[in-house]
């Protein structure tokens, strides 16, 4: 079949749902291995106690993201997006199966050598995020929206999922011998078990939905190149300069200067939305926060009041009047999160725990439901070039998708570094 004959088909074509589901496991995959390295935080800090290994591993993991991010949106167009996809999977699933590896072999001992491994493997997750995230979102981005919120609220249920376990297994094994190793080794087996689940679904079921291989057929026709091998996989031929059908004005489109010029506030929104949130979770929620009634159970508790409350967050877009679309009233918000930083410190100087447990699940309220609003609004935006705004086709909605990663990732790193500044000055630097 031709891509030219399926989108003709029924503009209600089926599998919504069944692509909603998908979206949302491929999302708990997109990040399930790296949350599993940042929730057995504990763990490490027994392990590495001298080497801030929260800090670290995420400082470790942003340059290799960005850095791959950046020349995946620079190639964009002439990426395979099928097989980004299932790399960035497959690398996500050998790399959580080596960091259990690495465990095993040394049986759970501390040094240099396996953090410098678990380091290298931190390096590796932050390759295979820069292959999922923008290769996803760049996909669903010329998709309904519902899409592409799925497959956010499946980024914060990894969270989520994860926090729940690590409470279930801190509790299980709390008064065993090797309790926290005995947790980790069960996280990270649980990842690379969600992980193979990913490629699978992501390379036999998503690719063959009737809904999937009709905005996918649009798009080829808007001149997309980065679907060919998804719909060759779905049986479905797209046309070429050699075969007839094919318009040269449907390759005409924004270059991403300018497709980043008309949205330089959303890619500002999402900057300062990561930066925000990184300056202070997960390293300052660790290493900053004091002593209190709960012990050792205090960082477990914020770190999964943030991931629920982040999830939650992700569905109120979907009530309409409850979803915020001003461009304005976007930056307002973004920029109003600024004042949680204050608002951390003295809480962590003078208040209790109570409210420390308040301010960090607002925290991941604003983040997810800023997020959402963000990614589904911007690429059905209109860029204004003239008098009338243009509306955004396939091929464009996939490079904006693959630029606002970038910017979200940008704004992760400068978070990464920013929670350095918490430390200094206190001793422990």
């Amino acid at each position: 079949m031709d891509a030219t004959d399926y989108c003709g088909a029924p503009k209600n074509p089926k599998g919504k749902y069944g692509a909603m589901t998908i979206c949302f496991i491929l999302g708990i995959g997109s990040l399930v291995s790296w949350n599993s390295m940042l929730t057995i935080g504990d763990y490490y800090y027994t392990l590495f106690p001298e080497y801030h290994p929260a800090r670290v591993l995420t400082l470790v993991y942003q340059p290799f993201a960005i850095g791959t991010m950046i020349i995946l949106a620079y190639y964009e167009s002439k990426i395979n997006t099928r097989k980004r996809n299932l790399a960035g999977f497959t690398l996500f699933f050998f790399s959580t199966f080596f960091v259990l590896v690495v465990d095993l072999a040394t049986s759970g001992k501390g040094g240099i050598g396996p953090y410098i491994g678990i380091c290298v493997l931190a390096a590796c997750f932050g390759v295979a995020d820069a292959l999922v995230e923008g290769g996803m979102v760049g996909d669903l981005c010329f998709m309904c929206p519902e899409f592409i919120q799925s497959y956010l609220a499946g980024l914060a249920a990894s969270g989520a999922l994860i926090s729940f376990l690590r409470m279930l297994t801190k509790a299980a094994f709390e008064k065993s011998s090797h309790g926290l190793r005995k947790g980790a080794i069960l996280f990270l087996a649980i990842s690379s078990f969600i992980e193979l689940v990913c490629i699978f679904l992501y390379a036999i079921y998503f690719t063959k939905l009737p809904i999937v291989k009709y905005y996918r057929s649009k798009a080829a026709l808007e001149g997309s190149k980065t679907v060919a091998a998804d719909l060759a996989a779905a049986g479905i031929s797209t046309n070429t300069k050699d075969q007839g059908g094919y318009d040269d004005k449907q390759q005409e489109r924004l270059s991403n200067k300018q497709l980043f010029h008309e949205n330089l506030d959303y890619a500002v929104d999402l900057f300062f939305i990561y930066a925000v949130t990184l300056s202070i979770f997960p390293g300052f929620l660790y290493e900053n926060t004091g002593t209190h009634r709960l012990g050792p159970w205090y960082a477990v508790v914020l770190i999964a009041m943030y991931n629920i409350v982040d999830l939650i967050s992700r569905y109120i877009p979907l009530v309409p009047w409850l979803k915020l679309e001003s461009r304005k009233a976007l930056l307002i918000a973004v920029f109003s999160r600024f004042l949680l930083i204050p608002a951390f410190y003295f809480t962590a100087k003078y208040g209790d725990q109570g409210w420390m447990i308040f301010l960090t699940s607002f925290l991941g309220l604003t983040n997810g439901y800023l997020t959402v609003c963000v990614l589904t609004v911007a690429p059905r935006d209109k860029c204004n070039f003239g008098v009338f705004g243009v509306p955004l086709q396939g091929p464009e909605q996939n490079a904006l998708g693959n630029l606002l990663v970038l910017c979200l990732l940008s704004g992760i790193c400068a978070g990464a570094v920013l929670d350095w500044l918490w430390i200094i000055g206190n001793g422990t630097f």
